[in-house]
């Protein structure tokens, strides 16, 4: 592929975890327009692209490939259902992916990430640093797996949940939509209620 061919991409967001994106992004030799941000002043630099303007301004770059650089899941599908845009993908080239495996458009595979073989991950998802996702997992769209986290073979990840730092799903497990599970929790039992779950094994956090 000639380089003119290489569309470039601009970043929704332009906080650390856009930064993240762009990094990846330039890693695998992708240039970067720059971000978009309704809270970060035009002009302002970020690894070397500049904040274009605010969110809304991506209607006037449908020539770009978007990524949505956000961390909240609710967000990131609040930005992709308002905007019919084109988006890619960022895979870092020390991600470890499988065979037979599906990745939606706008998801993030970061350093040392594994997404072991028949795995489906939809799409605007996040799979974090040294995240590890077995075989036959099925991981819905907006789903954020953060880092360290590790989920055992044949999962399946309801849309929009998040699954903590260092946490563990046995495998065979299923979680259902909108779920929080926290930093460092060992799910071991399905998931079948919205809500924060913490814990080993988790179980649903309550304030009495």
């Amino acid at each position: 592929m000639n380089r003119s061919d290489i569309k470039e991409y601009i970043i929704i967001g332009a906080g650390g975890h856009a930064a993240v994106v762009a990094d990846i992004l330039y890693s695998c030799g992708y240039p970067v327009r720059g971000f978009l941000d309704d809270a970060v002043s035009v002009g302002i630099e970020i690894l070397g692209a500049a904040v274009l303007g605010k969110v809304e301004c991506c209607t006037d770059h449908r020539d770009a490939l978007f990524i949505i650089g956000i961390g909240d899941n609710s967000i990131r599908e609040r930005i992709a259902s308002k905007y019919n845009l084109e988006y890619g993908i960022a895979v870092h080239p020390l991600a470890t992916i499988g065979r037979e495996v599906e990745i939606g458009c706008g998801t993030v595979l970061m350093a040392g990430s594994i997404v072991n073989p028949r795995t489906a991950v939809g799409r605007h998802c996040i799979i974090n640093t040294k995240a590890s996702i077995d075989h036959d997992n099925r991981i819905d769209d907006y789903v954020h797996i953060s880092p360290g986290a590790a989920l055992g073979g044949t999962v399946a990840v309801g849309k929009g949940t998040h699954i903590g730092i260092g946490s563990s799903v046995k495998n065979n497990i299923t979680i259902c939509d909108d779920v929080i599970v926290g930093v460092g929790a060992a799910v071991v039992n399905d998931i079948i209620e919205p809500g924060t779950y913490m814990g080993v094994p988790a179980r649903m956090y309550s304030i009495l």
